[in-house]
């Protein structure tokens, strides 16, 4: 799986990747758009938009790009059961179990296809990025990335959703609570879709902030109730402690940064987190087809620097990187090249944007965020007078 100049070699500020090449197994078939569907008058059909390509191209361009002499690549896991079970139910388990057993292609929820191979890729995923938390709780790195699919932030505890099977993010926050090391662990998700699986899993909880940006496409369906709005703060003890920062179509490289700077950053450091967890999605990107709004490289990069300053202030520098979404094949590659670039203070742009520029006006953005700013500012308990 690995070459021979692909072995563990510690560097400064590089980054630690963790990687399976057994998750490119997992088919999520061909059709319309991600339905499955062929109706039957198209000749030519497209493949599932999470489809392998996009990562073959992430991995490669960490191998062979201009930023491979910062990356050091180490072996992924498949996870166990017991481990799964610190975050979802035995019942969804068993049924992910038996679909797996009937060795049949079975649409699990709405997009989500589970085919032969897709449940040992959906095990080596959750394994990696366990894996990968590890790592950092035996203080073997500061900063890993855990690159993986497939993609898992919108998995609940009791059921799959938006082309995720397990919740990989949610069992390394797990993992980092259950080892006695942190007791409290910030997750900032910057995917195009509501990280609601991972926020369903801590809504009744203080020990994890869940911080999630993105487009503002409310619920859709029975496998996503969640509707990602600002009022969705949380239940019991852990009102206050799950942000959502709905932001309108073209939001681009200037709104996301205000966004960040003036909800994200003032929440983490009022939470104050020993573990931070970035959870990483280029289909916030300017050109892909699952989302609208607008991010370039430049924005990807200046995210990863902000990022990575919040974890030297709250975290020693702890910083766990977990693969979503992205899925424009080419594009999301050089997002994450960049926004790599931005977490390892990479002073000047290694690659250049092959897409050029994308016109943005960031007014709209900065009164949504100054709106939910408000509303935080009155309800979110321990953010109130900010």
């Amino acid at each position: 799986m690995f070459s021979s100049d692909q072995t563990f070699k510690p560097q400064t500020d590089a980054v630690d990747v963790f990687w399976h090449e057994g998750m490119l197994q997992h088919d999520a078939v061909e059709g319309v758009f991600d339905s499955g569907l062929d109706p039957g008058f198209l000749d030519v059909l497209e493949k599932h938009p999470e489809n392998a390509d996009r990562v073959r191209n992430m991995v490669s361009i960490l191998q062979r790009g201009p930023i491979a002499p910062h990356v050091n690549w180490l072996p992924g896991r498949l996870a166990i059961v017991s481990e799964l079970l610190t975050f979802h139910t035995s019942d969804y388990i068993n049924k992910l179990i038996e679909a797996d057993k009937s060795g049949e292609r079975r649409e699990i929820s709405a997009g989500t296809f589970m085919s032969p191979g897709s449940w040992e890729a959906a095990l080596l995923a959750a394994g990696t990025t366990l894996s990968a938390m590890q790592h950092i709780l035996d203080s073997h790195g500061k900063i890993a990335y855990a690159l993986v699919r497939p993609p898992g932030h919108h998995s609940q505890p009791t059921q799959a959703d938006g082309y995720c099977f397990l919740n990989n993010a949610a069992l390394a926050v797990k993992l980092a609570l259950d080892s006695g090391q942190c007791s409290r662990v910030a997750v900032v998700d910057i995917d195009v879709h509501y990280g609601n699986g991972t926020a369903e899993g801590f809504y009744r909880s203080d020990k994890v902030l869940t911080v999630s940006l993105h487009m503002n496409h409310g619920s859709w369906g029975s496998s996503h109730p969640q509707r990602g709005s600002v009022d969705e703060i949380g239940e019991g003890v852990g009102l206050g402690y799950n942000l959502n920062v709905p932001l309108p179509n073209g939001t681009g490289d200037k709104g996301y940064e205000y966004a960040v700077n003036e909800l994200v950053v003032p929440a983490v450091r009022r939470f104050g987190p020993d573990m931070v967890v970035l959870v990483v999605g280029q289909d916030s990107s300017a050109f892909d087809p699952n989302g609208r709004q607008s991010l370039t490289m430049n924005g990807y990069r200046r995210i990863g620097q902000i990022i990575r300053a919040m974890a030297e202030e709250h975290s020693n520098g702890r910083l766990l990187m977990v693969q979503e979404g992205g899925y424009h094949v080419t594009y999301a590659a050089y997002c994450l090249h960049a926004m790599l670039e931005g977490v390892l203070k990479i002073p000047e742009p290694h690659l250049s944007d092959p897409v050029a520029y994308y016109p943005e006006d960031e007014a709209v953005a900065v009164e949504a965020v100054k709106s939910i700013k408000r509303y935080h500012s009155e309800f979110v308990p321990f953010l109130r007078g900010t």
